[in-house]
């Protein structure tokens, strides 16, 4: 089974990293790196990391995985993404996205009039975009899984691996990476952030 793992400039590296932790180690997967070269790619704060096949070498992988960007909104090489997107979605078994990763499938025609999540911040361009926003952490339509903001990349690809190999290899793997939360503030959504944390990043986010 080939996973496609998509990079592009300033992708968010824990939606790249945390789906990969998951479903890398899954029995019988070849783990693909793509861009639309091989050049060093760079996270949006810092990380590098090298493509290991370009968009032309990878045509038929069986799950895609596309991370968001916390420069989402930039003019980025983001249409080169999106066409590669619609030529291999039709034969891909799955195609799921991260956070604002979405925004790529929804410009690659994937998510017109589908349910889907994104990042709380970006729900509204997701909708201008053709989806049916939901505020769900995980949304499944069909063969496309798509995930909310940053860290539900974990939560998405652990529902991925229990749809292909079964809720006891998903509960295993949440086993071995012993992901099991107990974050040390309730300020994870917007609906139970603080006010002025809230204001601090609608300003940071610009609006």
């Amino acid at each position: 089974m080939e996973l496609a793992f998509v990079l592009y400039p300033k992708f968010t590296a824990l939606d790249l990293i945390g789906p990969y932790e998951v479903l890398g180690h899954q029995p019988g997967v070849t783990v693909r790196f793509v861009a639309a070269t091989k050049d060093p790619v760079t996270a949006d704060a810092g990380l590098v990391v090298t493509p290991t096949a370009t968009f032309d070498e990878v045509d038929r992988p069986d799950v895609v995985v596309v991370p968001g960007s916390g420069a989402w909104s930039e003019p980025l090489a983001d249409w080169v993404v999106a066409a590669w997107l619609r030529a291999v979605h039709p034969t891909a078994t799955w195609t799921t996205s991260v956070c604002t990763g979405s925004t790529l499938l929804a410009q690659a025609g994937i998510l017109d009039g589908r349910p889907a999540t994104t990042h709380w911040a970006v729900r509204e361009e997701l909708a201008r975009l053709g989806a049916v926003v939901s505020t769900d952490r995980v949304v499944r339509d069909g063969d496309v899984v798509t995930g909310a903001g940053v860290s539900a990349g974990i939560d998405m690809a652990l529902t991925l691996v229990g749809l292909i190999w079964g809720d006891d290899r998903a509960r295993f793997t949440q086993l071995l990476i012993e992901y099991a939360p107990e974050p040390p503030y309730d300020s994870g959504s917007p609906e139970t952030a603080p006010a002025s944390v809230l204001a601090m990043m609608r300003a940071e986010l610009g609006g």
